[in-house]
């Protein structure tokens, strides 16, 4: 548990299977939307394979989850079973956190299934398609920019993928706007953690009895919680910062991924435009499974450039915010001894105590926005020889500068500022 520097949620779950705001093996928060996907697939009936086989399957991933050394393994063996649902689905993951939870749920599937994640980046040459708030966040709108303009218009089943469910109104703000939209018979709520109240699980009910639908809801674990205090508005006392112990060296390397770029432009709270491409297959613009393969075979491209380049046997692979799922698997093909996190905008106070989720903080503007606070938390400086950081496309030097200041300070000897490319360099931004 942590407590949120935040006026509508004191409280934050520090999860150790998500990959944000603890470092761990990146396996492992592959295999939570992978755990995710076979509980989805037994609750719709799939029949790839027979009850003893996914009882066996879901017995390792539970395993897996529980011993990050057994992750890959369990990750690896859900992925072979090759799942295909009954029908087609369409999962939507909710950013930022949940960004790459979705992806790796909707990837467990080896066909007939589709993805898009919100975003709260604003892009003026896209409409969104669906606008919802997340009424208790620091962060509170979200957009959804498809592509494809039958991606949300069919009637399959939509699956909404978040880390937490709490009170259960994010998605039920969600649902409201897709059904006015693009209305179907189906939604699936999947989460990590399942905390709603009875008055919270009725409330499911009346909105399946409002607008004539079925709603499910899918956890790995389900509970009920007490709150009680006041929230924190501001960080208490020592904020456990990590204290510099020297500057490592910073390498700006571009990396070549094959990948295909959507030329959009981005413009942040200031009005300042980032005329740099998009990846058009993160997720953030939809992709389905015919999909998958284009982007696998980008993973590992630039996995093996960056394996070439370790020096330490103490790596951390960093996503930035919503951009967290390609360098989570990047960093599952870089070897042995590489623990994976990623940049957050949620503030959250930092406490050194043994029963605590968040022992140090360092916070800095966000390379995108600099209206917006980016923070990294659970980094103690010379944990790691070196970090590897991740960038979905170029910015600015001086709005990468904060954050590269600080991870220098953070890593024992190299930080890698890694550009994921199309084409070679041609003296861009960073």
């Amino acid at each position: 548990m942590a407590a949120r520097i935040n006026k509508k949620r004191s409280f934050l779950f520090v999860s150790k299977v998500l990959g944000k705001h603890i470092p761990v093996n990146p396996y492992t928060p592959l295999l939570s939307g992978a755990a995710l996907a076979l509980l989805l697939y037994r609750e719709r009936g799939g029949e790839a394979a027979s009850p003893e086989v996914m009882d066996r399957l879901m017995d390792q991933a539970v395993h897996g989850l529980i011993h990050p050394d057994r992750a890959e393994e369990a990750y690896h063996a859900l992925l072979a079973a090759r799942l295909v649902l009954p029908e087609p689905v369409l999962f939507m993951g909710f950013a930022e956190t949940a960004t790459a939870l979705g992806h790796s749920m909707y990837h467990a599937f080896a066909g007939g299934a589709a993805y898009i994640h919100t975003t709260r980046e604003q892009i003026p040459e896209l409409e969104s398609v669906v606008t919802f708030e997340e009424e208790h966040s620091h962060a509170v709108n979200h957009l959804c920019y498809a592509l494809a303009a039958g991606l949300l218009s069919g009637t399959e089943p939509v699956v909404l993928v978040d880390d937490e469910i709490t009170t259960g109104n994010t998605a039920i703000n969600t649902i409201r706007d897709i059904q006015s939209k693009f209305p179907r018979r189906e939604y699936v709520v999947a989460s990590l953690l399942d905390w709603r109240s009875g008055r919270n699980i009725q409330a499911y009910r009346e909105l399946e009895q409002e607008l004539g639908i079925q709603i499910t809801a899918l956890s790995l674990l389900q509970g009920t919680i007490e709150v009680q205090g006041t929230p924190l508005l501001s960080p208490a006392g020592d904020n456990g910062a990590s204290r510099p112990s020297g500057e490592a060296e910073l390498v700006t390397t571009y990396v070549l991924d094959g990948l295909e770029r959507l030329p959009v432009t981005s413009v942040d709270g200031q009005g300042m435009v980032n005329p740099a491409p998009y990846l058009k297959h993160s997720g953030r613009f939809g992709l389905e499974s015919a999909d998958n393969a284009q982007l696998d075979a980008g993973v590992s491209r630039v996995a093996g450039q960056l394996r070439g380049l370790r020096e330490g046997s103490r790596t951390l692979v960093m996503g930035v915010g919503e951009f967290m799922y390609l360098p989570m698997r990047i960093a599952a093909e870089m070897g042995e001894g590489i623990a994976y996190q990623s940049s957050t905008r949620s503030p959250i106070h930092p406490e050194r105590r043994a029963d605590y989720g968040v022992h140090s903080a360092a916070g800095y503007p966000s390379p995108g926005d600099a209206e917006i606070m980016n923070f990294i938390y659970n980094i103690d400086p010379g944990q790691y020889d070196e970090i590897f950081v991740l960038l979905e496309r170029e910015v600015p030097r001086e709005r990468i500068a904060p954050m590269t200041d600080i991870l220098q300070r953070l890593a024992g000897n190299k930080v890698h500022l890694v550009v994921l490319a199309s084409e070679p360099e041609t003296g861009g931004l960073c």
